[in-house]
């Protein structure tokens, strides 16, 4: 796995770990704080000891720098700048009454294509010209600035640049997100990719990649949806570059080189196990062994936030000061902005990068992959009839009936009651507090659970959108890695319209050492996806039953170097070294270099063929003679 999100980066547990941090050990504490300081460029280490970002020494960075890395990651006041004073840029549209001619002198080449037929220009040399406008009525855009209504934001760490890590050149945030995470995912492997896909037949990898509602900020469709009505120049990287499923197309052209399988399935909340389901899907069918999937998600734009204001959908800043009768908010009151499953008003915006490689058993085995767990099933069913499109409705009690089953099946009714928690998709509105405590809770009466642990940690990191079950997996990961489950911070009671018969809530992390977790979403416009995920105990029983001891002894031997490898990665990365994976230009086919015939195509670089082969189902009709 790897990633980026507010809480830090997704290999080495160490988001996790910020979301549980005074759960932890002294010196897991001080591992995890340090390790984020290096990735805000606040301090990096030499033999010599930390150095902060002006070359001065800094004694016990853990301890020094703490407040500091605490005040700037997860849920915060909105770093930035536009949402500070004087305001949100904006332009006013105003009809005023001249009374007496306008003159003014511009540049030739700022007049518009199409002149009003009451103006009249005149030549003042070869670039500039004067322009008068007769009195009278006259309509005009004025430059304003809006006060933004919504303050609460989820943003990476302060200080952390995907973009300045490698050559990127008018990237959107969301691909420069997903260059790191596919990278990240790649380094935490402890595993070679080029030796791992020389052992594959191309057509065996897939990656599926995407996002919820494409590039949106100003490098990708947002600047070009805007570039005519704000007087901007739209680019030739602005459409190709804001397509939703770009994350896949950027990982096969610059990070993998892959030349199998690819897509992105976009489920709005659900999209992230929408494209595990299509990976999982892949490999039970034996199409693929190795798929990457993962979601980028960059939407902390003004007009994205204004949009999901106007729906009554965020957390903004009046209804946090009703919530709490105050006057005025602090950044406190900022970061306790998100509150599922307590009174709450709605949800943060966050934004996130999410990436897992998922493998068959057999070649893991091979490989000597290190397990951090398996995802058996993903279930994704919609809402039928609805009044609204926003409206919920009962897909999502088929999803998670489907998982409690399939955990049942695999585990026994004891695991699933007593080793199981539940990821809650959990977006701290009115509406879903009370949804989804009715799903959780009928489901757990079904199956006779009676205290079914909770956890919500969009109170951390927010609501990523697309990327927020990949929040959710990476931070289920976490929790089987430590046998610990993040509490909701900012849940001081349970909401009085809360289903919490059979529901455990914790504000503070608890000790619980899990089988299974159920990733639960409830996407807007129906889109109700839950995934099973195994934890790495279970699942090596599971693979010894399947493959024998020996295999799995013969497993662990070549985990060892991988894990070694791994452990390098993830102590460069600790002290703020990364070098994201970008092969742009390099080893570039076009098609005269193939060997094609009529079975296979060889590729150059790949030591095995592309088969041509197919399953044929449909029956085959014997050739016949041309009849006269």
């Amino acid at each position: 796995m790897g990633g980026i999100n507010p809480a830090g980066r997704t290999s080495g547990h160490q988001a996790f770990r910020r979301t549980v941090l005074d759960a932890l050990s002294a010196d897991q504490q001080r591992q995890t704080i340090e390790g984020l300081a290096a990735l805000m460029r606040l301090a990096s280490p030499s033999p010599q000891g930390w150095h902060d970002s002006a070359g001065q020494p800094i004694k016990a960075p853990a301890d020094t720098l703490r407040e500091y890395v605490l005040n700037h990651t997860l849920i915060r006041r909105n770093e930035d700048p536009r949402f500070s004073e004087p305001g949100l840029p904006a332009n006013r549209h105003v009809s005023m009454q001249l009374a007496e001619p306008l003159r003014f002198r511009l540049r030739r080449r700022q007049l518009p294509e199409q002149l009003p037929y009451s103006w009249q220009v005149q030549d003042i040399d070869l670039r500039t010209v004067e322009v008068c406008v007769p009195a009278g009525e006259m309509n005009a855009l004025l430059p304003d600035a809006q006060p933004p209504k919504v303050r609460a934001a989820a943003q990476l760490p302060t200080g952390f640049d995907p973009a300045s890590l490698y050559r990127s050149v008018h990237h959107p945030r969301g691909l420069a997100m997903s260059v790191f995470g596919a990278s990240d995912c790649l380094g935490a492997s402890g595993l070679s990719w080029e030796h791992l896909r020389q052992q594959l037949n191309p057509d065996h990898i897939a990656v599926y990649a995407g996002n919820s509602i494409g590039q949106l900020d100003e490098l990708g469709w947002g600047g070009l949806l805007k570039s005519l009505v704000s007087g901007q120049r739209a680019t030739s990287k602005q459409m190709p570059l804001g397509y939703g499923q770009m994350p896949a197309d950027f990982l096969n052209a610059y990070v993998l080189g892959s030349v199998g399988g690819t897509g992105a399935a976009l489920g709005a909340c659900a999209s992230f196990l929408y494209n595990l389901r299509l990976g999982i899907d892949d490999i039970r069918a034996g199409r693929r062994r190795v798929v990457m999937v993962g979601t980028a998600d960059a939407p902390i734009t003004p007009e994205i936030i204004e949009g999901f204001r106007a729906m009554g959908a965020l957390a903004d800043d009046a209804s946090l000061k009703a919530l709490d009768t105050l006057e005025l908010l602090t950044d406190a009151d900022y970061q306790r902005a998100c509150r599922p499953f307590a009174r709450n008003c709605g949800f943060t915006m966050a934004e996130a990068s999410q990436f897992v490689l998922l493998m068959d058993d057999a070649l893991a085995l091979e490989v000597g992959a290190d397990i951090l767990g398996a995802v058996p099933e993903v279930f994704v069913n919609a809402d039928g009839y609805k009044r609204s499109i926003s409206a919920p409705g009962i897909g999502n009690y088929i999803t998670l009936g489907k998982s409690a089953s399939l955990i049942r099946n695999m585990l026994g009714d004891n695991a699933l009651r007593s080793r199981s928690f539940l990821h809650a998709h959990g977006t701290s509105t009115p509406k879903n507090r009370l949804t989804e405590s009715h799903v959780f809770d009928e489901i757990a009466r079904a199956n006779g659970i009676d205290d079914w642990p909770v956890v919500a940690v969009k109170a951390f990191i927010g609501h990523s959108q697309g990327s927020a079950a990949g929040d959710q997996l990476v931070s289920a990961l976490g929790s089987f890695a430590h046998q610990l489950l993040p509490g909701i911070p900012t849940l001081d009671a349970v909401a009085d319209d809360v289903y919490a018969n059979r529901l455990r809530f914790s504000s503070v992390a608890q000790p619980f050492n899990a089988d299974a977790a159920l990733i639960n979403a409830k996407g807007f416009g129906g889109n109700n996806a839950t995934g099973v995920v195994l934890s790495p105990a279970v699942t090596e029983r599971l693979l010894t039953q399947r493959h024998g001891a020996a295999a799995i002894q013969a497993w662990k031997t070549r985990r060892e170097s991988v894990r070694e490898n791994a452990a390098a990665y993830l102590a460069h990365a600790d002290q703020g070294h990364y070098a994201p994976r970008y092969q742009f230009g390099e080893a570039v086919l076009e098609g005269p270099e193939l060997d094609i015939r009529a079975d296979r195509i060889h590729i150059p670089g790949y030591d095995h063929a592309v088969s041509l082969e197919s399953d044929n189902p449909f029956g085959r009709l014997d050739d016949e003679e041309p009849t006269s």
